[in-house]
Parts: C-alpha cells; structure tokens; sequence
C-alpha cells in the first residue's frame, strides 16, 4: 500500500516555514526531517508515524494510538496514529507538533 498523499501533503502544509525540514522516502512512507531527524511520516500502512519521547509514549498510546511495530520489534520512541485520530486539523497539528518538538530538540544530523 502507498502513503497517503492527501495526508502527506496536510503534513506538509503545516511544515511550511519550519526551519531545516526535509522530505525522504522512507520504509514505503514519506517522512518529514527535522534538521535530518525524522519527526513524523505519512506511513505506508495508512496513518501517521510519530516520534515521540521515548518515555513519554506508553503515556500516549490510546484509541487508535499503538507503538509502532517493525519486523516483528516494538520500537520504543514511535508510535502509529490511524488516519482517523488525525482527520481533523487541530488533532494532525497536535500529533506533527509533538513529533517536531522532539525531533529538533536533538542534536543535528544535517
């Protein structure tokens, strides 16, 4: 399944004008980086993935919030939001926000 395109491009919107963010096709999604730390994608399997502070997530997870899983392997820091948690603007904003937050507050990849 591709990414989403309209949520890619809601994403985006709200990405313009933040200083140092970039595009990468990533694992069959479209990430979003914030000084070359991924913050948030438009993912493959619907949805958006989210990086969060890694202690902060369980906190987080809830109706159609779960930790994102790869191969089998909970990955500790992301989480995968359904489509429909992010529907609206003022939810998509919120989850984009909190995934920027920490992928600027670490250190520069680019």
């Amino acid at each position: 399944m591709a990414y989403d395109h309209e949520l890619a491009d809601r994403v985006r919107e709200l990405l313009s004008g933040v200083d140092g963010v970039r595009e990468k096709r990533m694992f069959g999604g479209l990430a979003f980086l914030v000084h070359g730390n991924m913050a948030v994608a438009a993912s493959s399997e619907g949805g958006l993935l989210v990086r969060v502070e890694p202690d902060e997530g369980e906190r987080l997870l809830g109706e159609g919030v779960q930790p994102m899983v790869m191969r089998g392997r909970e990955m500790r820091g992301w989480l995968r939001v359904d489509a429909a948690v992010v529907g609206t603007g003022p939810r998509l904003r919120e989850w984009v926000t909190r995934g920027v937050s920490y992928a600027a507050a670490l250190p520069a990849k680019d």
